[in-house]
């Protein structure tokens, strides 16, 4: 049988009346629930880690940039950088989660809660389609840039927040109090590259994710307010 029969099979599924679960149906998809909970610890942990890094790469560059009066605060225009990729890597990792969690939360809310009421479990009902067909053809129910945005203003926001009040603070204070802007420019110039453009890319960089951030929380809302006006119409 190939695997393009499966759509077939699954929507053929479909046309059988509904009935409540037996005993061993209901054994059976209690062990698929427990399966999913742990595939979504195993990949929470994964997205720990990479949180992980980005704190301590981000501590790493704060205290290469506050050692001294005369340290220079590249460290913390690199560590921006570093964290960036921490995010993608985090927003694709969170997309794999995000399937299990899914599943997991399908399960609790469409089979546990009915069971815990003492109401009748019914296969063939729009849950068990869901997840029947989520199974049969597994696809990613977020895009990247949702779950970067979601990464974002769940933990890494708070990180390039710390990274922007460090390096600033550190051009107003080392070597000595900032008192004229040509000293600011001065202390933030790299090399070749004048201050004006280092700050001017510093604040591009830091509101790009601000707005970032924002558009996808209003995307997600969005979404959540029309599966709220789905199931209120069902």
């Amino acid at each position: 049988m190939s695997s393009h029969d499966k759509p077939d099979e699954v929507e053929a599924a479909t046309d059988t009346p509904c009935r409540e679960c037996s005993a061993a149906e209901i054994t059976a998809i209690a062990h698929l629930y427990r399966g999913e909970i742990y595939r979504s610890t195993v990949w929470r942990t994964r997205l720990d880690s990479t949180t992980n890094w980005a704190v301590v790469t981000t501590g790493i560059a704060l205290s290469a940039t506050f050692s001294s009066a005369d340290a220079s605060p590249l460290p913390m225009v690199l560590v921006g950088l570093i964290v960036t990729i921490f995010l993608l890597l985090e927003a694709r990792r969170y997309r794999y989660f995000n399937i299990w969690r899914a599943r997991a939360r399908l399960l609790e809310t469409d089979f546990y809660t009915p069971l815990l009421r003492g109401h009748p479990v019914v296969l063939n009902t729009h849950w068990s389609k869901l997840l029947a067909r989520d199974l049969c053809q597994p696809r990613y129910h977020v895009s990247l840039a949702r779950a970067a945005g979601r990464r974002l203003r769940r933990t890494y926001g708070w990180i390039f927040l710390i990274q922007a009040l460090a390096y600033y603070g550190k051009l107003a204070i080392h070597p000595t109090p900032l008192h004229t802007l040509s000293q600011l420019w001065t202390r933030a110039a790299i090399g070749p590259i004048p201050g004006e453009m280092v700050v001017a890319a510093g604040l591009l960089f830091h509101l790009g994710w601000a707005i970032f951030g924002y558009l996808v929380l209003r995307r997600d809302r969005h979404s959540w307010r029309h599966r709220q006006s789905l199931i209120a119409i069902g």
